[in-house]
């Protein structure tokens, strides 16, 4: 769906979703009396932009049905989990504004209940223990063509299961000798329910469990009693867990859970040309193209903090991008339209010199003055600073140049224009260095010109930003686009990552002295080179550092 198509319909997204209708149906029959949700995520990486879709959706949920959210970690695979990871989901959670005080729960903490309702399967003749290898089970899975054949273990006594799955537990079994198998249908059309795999032996330590357990529950055993166990009243998921929805009732009903959950599925959020997957993010982190997993270029909500956008910017976003059951793709422009509306009213206009020149006014006398500027145009109750103005400034670049095109409306050897918030100039003389490459220019102002005097007798061609070259202070800008090449798509022919050469650019620049204090994701818009905030990872009172958030232009137009 294209950035227009999706604004066009922000009105739309003002009437229900189809998963409120489902709740609202609930309610009204009486399955269930009190609404309650959760965000699940594993603790084995970063979350992205697309669980953001999940949270705010799950938190969204709680909150319009005055019910409760739980944010719980599904750590039950020990091999790809660390506590950086939790620390991080919990930080990114929060300040997504998803409150869960008292209500964060681990899978791992209902390990001894997850085990007892599997030895409970047991005992109901619902499940075995099995000897055959990984391997052996996908042999035997069949697929979507060819029904799956019994393992030779399948009908093992019951007493003979429970004697081997307590010596699971007890570790008398190397890594993948022996499975817990559920005993549903191996010539079931749902290759899910073809005899699953619902216990593995590992013998892992734990981030939460330590070495208490060696055997561990498959994901799709596990959450169904997750959400039984906390009331979870709808359990909301994208797409790809369509299929598993019978394995996930099929726990629920046969471990006698009274109140099941409803599992509701949605379409997940799918942004155009950029890394989410956690395998293409952590080779990414190793293989240092990227300086860790909130690296500005990517889109894990780490990185878009870092970076600059607000959590406003994602709600909106995301309510945008709507909630369907159709897979589809947003453009990367509508997230960047997202934060310049959220910015645009907010934050001060402040000038900065990105690839500076000299500018000098040759016929400006004494030390200098200052000038009130306002700090949004648009919004006058940011109201005005003073800034230092006097004959010695820096421009940009490519605000002068002695040869211009046709249309040209900056400063030249022929138009008279104006420093913005100051004076009409006129450029008469430029200095080069040996490559010709411009690094003076000298002009002459009219003092009778100065911004609120009235003047009207003339007009400018342009109007340029400066920064006064005596009390500017100097900082590094690092100016971000897309990791991944737009034009020529997210993968090469091999299959590996088509990375944009020009992701980053840093330069060193003069900025005016009030961004000197600004603090750590502190933002403001940059006069005609977008918007900017202190990195918070890099930056110090010593040399301080700017992140691009977006720049000013859009790549659409809105009707």
């Amino acid at each position: 769906m294209g950035t227009e198509e999706m604004l066009g319909k922000e009105n739309e997204l003002e009437s229900k979703n189809f998963i409120e209708n489902f709740i609202d149906e609930d309610l009204r029959e009486g399955k269930v009396k009190e609404i309650k949700t959760r965000f699940p995520p594993e603790p084995n990486g970063y979350l992205h932009i697309g669980h953001a879709k999940s949270i705010l959706l799950n938190y969204g949920i709680a909150k319009e049905y005055n019910g409760t959210f739980n944010l719980r970690f599904d750590d039950t695979n020990p091999v790809k989990e660390k506590m950086e990871f939790v620390e991080s989901i919990r930080k990114d959670v929060e300040w997504l504004g998803a409150d869960f005080e008292n209500r964060m729960f681990f899978a791992s903490d209902y390990f001894p209940i997850m085990y007892e309702k599997a030895v409970y399967l047991i005992q109901k003749g619902k499940a075995f223990v099995d000897d055959l290898t990984a391997e052996e089970i996908r042999e035997y899975r069949g697929d979507f063509t060819t029904p799956g054949k019994e393992s030779p273990y399948r009908n093992r006594s019951i007493e003979e299961n429970l004697r081997l799955f307590e010596e699971m537990k007890a570790g008398k079994y190397q890594d993948g000798e022996k499975t817990l198998r559920a005993k549903i249908d191996m010539a079931s059309p749902n290759i899910n329910m073809r005899d699953p795999v619902i216990y593995r032996v590992s013998h892992m330590s734990h981030h939460n469990t330590g070495d208490e357990w060696c055997i561990y529950p498959m994901y799709d055993f596990a959450h169904p009693i997750e959400d039984a166990v906390e009331g979870i009243s709808h359990s909301l998921c994208t797409l790809e867990f369509e299929d598993h929805r019978p394995l996930y009732d099929w726990v629920v009903q046969e471990c006698d859970f009274p109140y099941p959950p409803r599992q509701i599925e949605f379409a997940k959020l799918y942004l155009t040309n950029v890394v989410t997957g956690k395998r293409y993010i952590k080779k990414l982190v190793e293989d240092g193209v990227v300086d860790g997993w909130d690296d500005p270029r990517l889109v894990t909500i780490a990185a878009l903090r870092r970076r600059g956008y607000t959590k406003e910017s994602l709600a909106q976003f995301v309510k945008l991008s709507g909630i369907s059951k159709a897979q589809s793709s947003c453009d990367y422009s509508l997230l960047e339209y997202c934060i310049r509306e959220d910015l645009k009213l907010k934050r001060p206009r402040l000038m900065a010199v990105l690839d500076p020149i000299k500018l000098v006014i040759d016929n400006y006398e004494g030390e200098g003055e200052m000038l009130s500027i306002p700090n949004n145009l648009e919004n006058e109750a940011l109201g005005e600073r003073e800034v230092h103005f006097s004959g010695e400034l820096y421009i940009e670049r490519e605000d002068f140049m002695p040869d211009p095109p046709k249309k040209y409306k900056r400063l030249t050897m022929e138009n008279e224009i104006r420093l913005m918030g100051a004076y009409f100039i006129r450029a008469v003389s430029y200095e080069t260095d040996e490559e010709g490459n411009v690094t003076v220019v000298h002009c002459t102002y009219d003092p009778a010109t100065k911004s609120g005097a009235g003047f009207t007798e003339r007009k400018a061609k342009g109007t340029i930003h400066w920064v006064d070259a005596k009390t500017a202070f100097s900082a590094e800008v690092r100016l971000y686009e897309q990791l991944i090449d737009e034009e020529k798509g997210k993968l090469n022919e091999d299959g590996s990552l088509n990375f944009n050469p020009n992701s980053l650019t840093v330069k060193q620049c003069f900025l005016e002295p009030a961004l000197a204090k600004a603090e750590p994701l502190e933002s403001f818009q940059f006069v005609r080179n977008g918007y900017f905030c202190v990195d918070c990872k890099d930056s110090t009172e010593e040399k301080p550092v700017f992140n691009r958030i977006v720049s000013l232009k859009s790549s659409f137009q809105l009707k």
